[in-house]
């Protein structure tokens, strides 16, 4: 049996994604069902479960973590809110105070707030796109050269960890935007001119083959649960379960790239949706099915399983 898996953008929780899906498509799909950029973050978990990390980016960056199960999570504008005057730029943004004054996750949703002026954050992830470079930048670069403690002495950096590393992205702008890997550039190469030591993070997301192998992960698990049979096809000399398993995006060298790497029993269609807009298959990183748009490549998947 062949399996097509959602990889979709990140900031908020499956749980809410699932719930989304499940009206626009009119089937019931659960949060398993659901892999997003900072998916991989789940199995940090043990080694920051009661510890404080700070949470980054646009939508619910820590309510999605606590849902992971990390229990002394803020995000970057909760953080912030904290130290008077980190962010020397905040009295230019209303739109901030007006963000953290209307947030609908509370502390008190998360567990007690301890002193941030006292106890060091753990760790950083970047969740999702930054909505404020440039105070996201100036106290993650607080917290990572002062070992996670602001205003204080210089400290080992805390680990740094991005959900992905996409330069650029298509959006509903005609010409492409700019992503969570120019965000990781700007921070690191601010952090290396200030700091004696080079920046050090653990970039998760496409094209790293451990998206695409921990997907396959999740759907081996999925199969496994389902309550009718499900038929699914063993190669003994790769150890895959499945005969096929499709990657359906729009960046050659993001989607394409990071399906070949996986290599079987992975199949790549390229779409003209987004960032590829050309006329033929790339040459760089050559996708084995080029279409226009998604519904294309949905029909290819399914005439493809019906005849086969």
């Amino acid at each position: 049996m062949s399996w097509g898996f959602n990889l979709i953008g990140g900031g908020f929780r499956e749980s809410k994604r699932a719930m989304q899906l499940s009206e626009l498509l009119g089937v019931n799909i659960s949060p398993s069902q659901v892999l997003q950029g900072h998916s991989p973050f789940k199995q940090l978990v043990n080694r920051y479960e009661n510890e404080l990390v700070v949470a980054v980016g646009k939508g619910e960056p820590a309510a999605v973590m606590f849902e992971y199960g990390f229990k002394n999570v803020l995000s970057i504008d909760e953080y912030a809110s904290c130290f008077d005057d980190i962010d020397p730029l905040a009295q230019y943004k209303e739109w901030i105070t007006k963000k953290v004054a209307n947030q609908s996750r509370t502390f008190k949703e998360i567990g007690p707030r301890k002193s941030v002026h006292s106890e060091r954050v753990q760790a950083a992830f970047i969740v999702s796109d930054s909505v404020d470079w440039s105070r996201d930048i100036q106290v993650v670069c607080d917290i990572l050269r002062s070992g996670g403690l602001p205003g204080k002495e210089i400290g080992h950096q805390p680990p740094l960890y991005f959900a992905h590393d996409d330069l650029k992205y298509q959006a509903t702008f005609p010409s492409e935007r700019l992503g969570m890997g120019a965000f990781r550039i700007a921070l690191e190469s601010i952090f290396n001119r200030i700091h004696f030591n080079a920046l050090e993070y653990t970039s998760f997301g496409k094209p790293n083959a451990f998206v695409f192998k921990n997907a396959e992960t999740v759907l081996k698990q999925l199969a496994s649960s389902l309550d009718h049979e499900v038929h699914v096809v063993n190669h003994p000399d790769d150890g895959s379960h499945f005969k096929t398993l499709y990657m359906i995006g729009d960046n050659p060298s993001v989607d394409i790239k990071g399906a070949r790497q996986a290599g079987h029993p992975w199949f790549s269609i390229l779409t003209r949706t987004g960032v590829f807009k050309g006329k033929e298959n790339p040459s760089d990183f050559p996708a084995d099915l080029v279409v226009d748009t998604v519904e294309e490549a949905v029909d290819y998947i399914l005439r493809k399983e019906c005849t086969s």
